[in-house]
């Protein structure tokens, strides 16, 4: 079994961008992140940190707005409008989740599509749909440069993708299409979920239940993509597949945690460029 080390290629992803930031540097424009924290969860300002920390890294501006919980939907809204509007800002992140009170999707929706570097706006989400994406969800996308880096043919394979989230089952999916792949989507309502899994070449989870893939749910020599971000019965991190049964089963496999999740964030950098890109060329 091949471990697939998320360490290793995100900083693959990490040098490119470095490279990309330079040139566009080169041509007169700072890649700038905004994100936006809303209130004081322990996992979001976990994560914001360590977005911080990777723009830092790869030469990004980032700016951090970290508002109250009590902050109200108008007050955020006038906010990602100041950000939609201000031209040296390239990328906006909403950190999720936001308090109750704020509808999440009036938020996301307000984010201009070209700013929108998590690729959550509709409009995005109708680019991945038809295949000619420029900025991709940066977990989905994460997996397919995981998949690429490994040298995984995914054209003519049988790829399940269990979770159906519009944040990583949904564009996962469709990312999997466009690249050739024949397809199922899989969810709680589905009837006799291991005969479908174990025909899968490609498996990815995205459920967000501990170790609830087991050996006799994969193919022999399939490629397993852990998504999960779970916590075991004795509290320790832990992902949707259990892991120390699949590894004998697996061809490939990515551990949780060190795969993925790095990934995720090397994607945002890149969307970030991306965008940079983008609004210089449409100034231009």
């Amino acid at each position: 079994m091949k471990l697939i080390d998320g360490k290793i290629i995100s900083e693959h992803i990490k040098q490119q961008v470095i490279a990309q930031v330079k040139d566009v540097k080169e041509k007169g424009v700072e890649p700038c992140l905004a994100v936006i924290i809303v209130g004081d969860d322990f996992a979001s300002r976990t994560y914001v940190n360590n977005k911080k920390k990777t723009c830092d890294y790869v030469g990004i501006k980032s700016l951090e707005f970290a508002l109250p919980a009590e902050t109200t939907q108008e007050e955020l809204l006038a906010l990602v409008e100041k950000l939609n509007g201000d031209e040296s800002v390239h990328g906006i992140l909403c950190q999720l989740p936001i308090p109750k009170h704020i509808d999440e999707k009036v938020i996301l929706n307000a984010i201009s599509p070209e700013k929108d570097v998590d690729a959550f706006h509709p409009v995005n989400a109708g680019h991945i749909m038809i295949g000619d994406s420029l900025l991709k969800p940066c977990t989905p996308a994460g997996i397919m440069e995981m998949l690429k880096y490994e040298g995984v043919e995914i054209e003519g394979k049988n790829c399940v993708v269990i979770g159906r989230s519009n944040i990583v089952g949904k564009p996962m999916a469709m990312l999997l299409i466009n690249a050739g792949g024949t397809v199922t989507v899989c969810n709680s309502k589905t009837k006799n979920l291991a005969e479908v899994t174990r025909n899968a070449d490609i498996l990815v989870v995205a459920i967000g239940k501990a170790k609830f893939v087991t050996a006799d749910m994969v193919k022999e020599g399939a490629v397993v993509i852990d998504v999960g971000m779970d916590r075991d019965e004795n509290g320790n991190r832990c992902g949707d597949v259990d892991f120390d049964s699949v590894k004998e089963k697996a061809s490939h496999l990515t551990p949780v945690p060190g795969g993925v999740g790095l990934m995720t964030v090397a994607m945002l950098m890149q969307n970030t460029v991306t965008a940079a890109k983008m609004q210089k060329i449409k100034e231009d």
